[in-house]
Formats: C-alpha cells, structure tokens, sequence
C-alpha cells in the first residue's frame, strides 16, 4: 500500500507469476516492498518502482536462455549480461534525451545493492561491480518549459473568472430547482426537480434512479433538457444523471478554473494548490493563511495573504474580479463540503468532483489534472482560449515567478522563497521574459557605460586653446572664464590632458577626486588634450606600445586598447612640426611619464 499526495493509500502490486522468470521476479519484489516501507514512498514513486521490476522481468523472459532459472543467488543465467543488455536498450524505448533510461537502471541498481547489502540474500557473479561502478547510460536531460506571456496570462485569467461564473450560477440553479422537488417515489421519476431533490438529499442513489428510469421515448422534454447531445444509445441514463449530477455538484471540468485562478493569486504550483484540504487554510480578521505541502521538495511552505474587505461571500464582481486566494477558496470550500460530507471526508478537501461512472454509480474522487476529456487542454479549446505550445498548466507558475523576480528586481534569495536558489537558476531563470529584461538591463548599463567612459576627450587645436580668450568661446565647451584659466595655466592638467572637472569623474563618486587619471584620461569625456599635453602623450604612447607587447592580446585588448586608439587619433591630429617640437623637449628636459605607483606594481612586480 502506498498513499498518493492527499493520503489516499492504494495497492500497488508486482505478482511474480505473471513472469517466467518468477523467482528473479520475486527477489525483486521483495526489495521493493521492504523499500517503500521503509523510506514510505508515495504512490507516484512505488509505482515507478513496479514499472522497472516488469520491464526488466519482461526482458529476462523474451531475451534471457533458460529463463524460470534466472535468480541473483546463481551464476547462471549470467544475469550481470542480462542487466547490462537491458540498459544498453533503453534510451532506444525513450525520446532522445530522456531521463527515463536513467531512472530505470538506477533503480533496478537500487533494488539489487540493497539484496546485496543484506547477509542472508545472496547475489553472486559481477553485479557487486556494476553496483559500485558506472550505471551504463546517462541521465538525459528535460526541456524546460517557458512562461506564458502576460497577454496568455490575462487571457487564461479571464476565461477561469467567466468559466467560474459560469458555475456559480449552474450549481446555484440547480440547488434551487432541487428544492421544490420531492421523493420521485411520491412526485414521479420524469421531473428534474424530483431527481435533483433524492441526488441532492441522498435519498435514492443514481444507481437506484437509473434502474426506475422508464425507456428514452417516454421522457419529458423538461427532462431530455437535461442530456447531452449525441449520447450513446447504450448510455443515455448515465449520461442524463451525470448532467444532473452537475447541476448540484463540481465536475472535473469545473476544477480547472479554481485552479488557474488560485496558482495565478499565489504563485504555487499546480499540485500545492490542487492537494490543499480544510485544515491546511485558516482564515484571520485581516489575511488568510495557507500551508502548502511540496512533495518533491519534502517542504511545507505557510504563506499569509490578505484579504479583500471589499468582497462578499455572495458576490462575484465579474467587472473587476479581483485574484483573492481567501475569496476563492471559500467558495471551493462551500462546493466542495457536500461531497466530503457524503463521502465521509474529514478535513474537508478543497478539490473533488463527482461524476456517474458505470452505468449509474455516484463517484466522487479528488481532481485530477489529466483525466481523459477533462485536461487542461479540453478547457482551454472549450473556453477559446489559445496560448503557444506546449499547452501545460506548470507554464502559469512560472509566469508568477517571473513576475515575483520583477518586483522583487531581481532579488533571487526573495523570489526562492519557496525552493531553493539552485533550482530557481535551474528551472525559472531561463525563461524567455527574464532574459528580455535581462538584455535591456544590460544593455542600457552597457549603453551608459559607453556614453559616459568612451565618448573620449576632446582635442584642442593651437587656434582652439587661442580662440579660449574669448568669453563666447569658453561658453560653448561649458567653461567659465576662471575655469578658462584654470586649464590654460594647467591648473587641471592630470598629466596626459587637462580636466573639465577632475571631481566630476564618471569612474569615482561625486566630488571624489578622479581615481584613475592619467591612465584613463583618453577614455573620459571630461579630458581636453591642449598642445601642451603632447610630449607627455608620446611617453603615454610609449608605454602602451610596451604594455603591448608584455600582455597578451586579450588582456591588453580587454584594457588598454580603447585608451591606445583615442590616444592614437589625439596624436594623428597633430602636425608633424608638432611631434618634432614634443619630441625635441622630451630630449632636452628628460621629461618621464607621470604615472601612478599602481600602474608600476602592476605591470612591473
């Protein structure tokens, strides 16, 4: 016995006669039964145990010689061969990239280390190495899924409050319409509102109503209302009481827009939000609070939202709705209550559904996302609503990821909240709506980066640093007359060039002194090269031409290229009496390059 999400234990079986080779069968099973006992596996995990003990067993029959010998506790058959085969067939079972292959070998591995583990279960040939050694086949790898874009969201949004509406008013209808009814025993079994009053009183079971129903030529039309169109000939009374079955109760058909509104208002996944039951949600003044269970995870997040005041019990708003989890799960509650109380459940879950299932039997059974004409995709083609490929329910949740990392800018320890930040990296930060903003972000700091640090400096000619005496000509570089004289008298000279405003740098703080000259100076728009700054320009050419040859090309490249090309196009703007004339000063002054003691513990040491 194994219990799924909600508890709910079912059998799962392996019977060993159902193979040739049944005592390899039986060996197998033994270690799976003690296995889900002792890690306590739920029903999703047993059952992939079972699906590899048969596939295996079923290779053994087809592929094995001699296979009712086949036992871990013999040499022969060699079933080391056999187990390696096995997995060597795998992936071609699979698609391409599955992890399927994987899953399978590692827990047949699982199953055959644990016999080995134990004294008084013999395993003998070369299993004990394949157990320590590689597994034979790689894991494979999943194809994440995308977010739905935000018009997909506020369309899927929009069908879940119409759809959700649309139920209220169904089921409200047909409570109504069962109140006036009577026992069909006294009022007769041709009149609706007779047959809702002993479905909804539990007075008579459909079971019971189907086998009085007189043939389908005798009905009313206040009844064939009721059926749908083009039902089976064979099936028209269990049809008729299905129809009437949701007049007063939720289909699984129904669920769907519960679902997408409650994982849309908390961010949760599908299965957080479908498993929740009575006791896992408890209502304050002001919030309301959730505890969900994640069973991958093994975790049990509680999260608080708080409630609309503005919303009533009784009113939808279809306006305006607004996406409010206490709201929603009051009314899932309220249709849900029936059900359990019926079926004798106790907390209360918040998702069942009923349904008429062979012949006339009154099923009621929690929601389940992939019953056959009742998915996801079936509501999405019943409602219009399209949205890109693949059509899967887990893209929503991602959508509220994305938009959590959004508010949160990008905060990741507060958008992991509910898993970790690896797996929020593995499975979240992929999606095509966080790259986007992802490439803006670095896109404009890369665009403001340029436009401050690579517009480099300006050239002043000999004319232009004459034409400065002029009060119009300061005013157009933005300089007033004493900053005018500041540049000329090399008040501002950082060494290379003169400076607009060396506490104004774009590499520093705010009326920090510039903690980069000289060395980015041909980098910096602040920097205005006067005449006078070319011998030290030729040293500084120097040096970067060394610097060339010391680095490789992609560490100079990554630091010194911009500086040596604006530097280059600075000095090629110079006549050659110019460069005859600096270089004639550096000669006659043995003038050095001014640099910092930085530059010379780095490249020197």
């Amino acid at each position: 016995m194994a219990a799924d999400g909600r508890g709910q234990k079912s059998r799962v079986i392996v019977d060993p006669v159902d193979f040739t080779c049944s005592t390899l069968a039986g060996e197998l099973a033994d270690e799976w039964v003690e296995l889900v006992e002792a890690l306590d596996f739920k029903l999703g995990t047993a059952r992939h145990y079972r699906n590899t003990i048969r596939d295996f067993c079923t290779f053994v029959d087809r592929d094995v010689p001699h296979p009712r010998k086949a036992t871990l506790a013999h040499a022969e058959p060699d079933l080391h061969m056999a187990v390696a085969e096995w997995v060597r067939r795998l992936p071609a079972s699979f698609a391409a990239g599955s992890r399927a292959p994987a899953w399978h070998a590692g827990r047949l591995r699982q199953l055959i280390e644990r016999r080995i583990e134990h004294p008084d279960r013999p395993v003998v040939g070369h299993l004990t190495s394949w157990g320590k050694g590689a597994l034979g086949v790689r894991r494979g790898k999943t194809e994440e899924l995308d977010e739905f874009t935000r018009p997909e969201k506020l369309a899927l949004v929009k069908a879940a409050w119409a759809d959700l509406a649309a139920v209220d008013a169904r089921i409200k209808k047909g409570w109504a319409l069962a109140e006036r009814g009577v026992d069909p025993a006294v009022g007769g079994w041709l009149e609706p509102a007779n047959l809702l009053w002993a479905i909804a009183h539990d007075a008579w079971s459909t079971w019971e109503i189907s086998r009085r129903l007189p043939r389908r030529a005798e009905w009313p039309p206040s009844l064939v209302t009721f059926l749908p169109e083009n039902a089976p000939p064979g099936l028209v009374r269990q049809m008729l009481l299905g129809s009437l079955v949701r007049q007063l109760f939720l289909h699984n058909m129904d669920l769907h827009c519960f679902r997408i509104l409650l994982m849309a208002a908390t961010g949760h996944a599908s299965e957080e939000v479908t498993g929740l039951d009575e006791d896992d949600v408890e209502f304050g003044t002001k919030s309301v609070m959730i505890d969900f269970t994640k069973n991958r995870a093994q975790a049990e997040p509680r999260r608080s939202y708080g409630i609309d005041t503005s919303l009533t019990l009784a009113t939808l708003h279809p306006a305006r709705p607004r996406l409010d989890p206490a709201d929603l799960i009051r009314r899932l509650l309220d249709l849900s209550r029936p059900l359990a109380k019926r079926q004798g459940l106790d907390p209360v879950p918040l998702f069942l559904r009923a349904s008429v299932v062979n012949g006339g039997v009154l099923q009621i059974k929690p929601f389940l996302g992939h019953l056959q004409n009742a998915k996801f995709t079936t509501w999405l083609d019943r409602h219009g609503v399209s949205v890109s490929e693949p059509r899967d329910i887990r893209r929503l949740r991602k959508s509220g990821k994305v938009e959590k990392a959004v508010a949160f800018k990008g905060r990741v320890s507060d958008i992991a909240d509910d898993h970790s930040v690896e797996t929020f990296h593995g499975h979240y930060a992929h999606g095509t709506t966080l790259r986007v903003i992802s490439g803006k972000v670095i896109t404009a700091a890369q665009q403001r980066w340029f436009s401050q640090a690579l517009e480099g400096p300006t050239v002043l000619s000999p004319e232009a640093v004459q034409s400065l005496e002029e009060p119009e000509a300061g005013a157009v570089l933005g300089f007033s007359p004493e900053e005018v004289e500041d540049l000329r008298s090399g008040q501002l000279d950082m060494g290379v060039s003169g400076c607009r405003n060396p506490r104004q740098s774009p590499w520093g703080k705010p009326g920090q002194l510039c903690p980069v000259a000289p060395l980015r100076c041909f980098e910096c728009r602040n920097a205005m090269v006067l005449p006078s700054n070319l011998p030290q320009m030729l040293l500084f050419a120097d040096f970067l031409e060394r610097m060339q040859m010391r680095l490789t090309p992609s560490h100079f490249d990554a630091f010194w290229k911009q500086s040596r090309v604006n530097l280059l196009a600075a000095i090629e703007a110079r006549s050659d009496a110019e460069m005859a004339q600096a270089r004639q000063q550096i000669a006659d002054d043995q003038l050095t390059l001014q640099l910092p003691l930085s530059a010379h513990v780095e490249f020197d040491s």
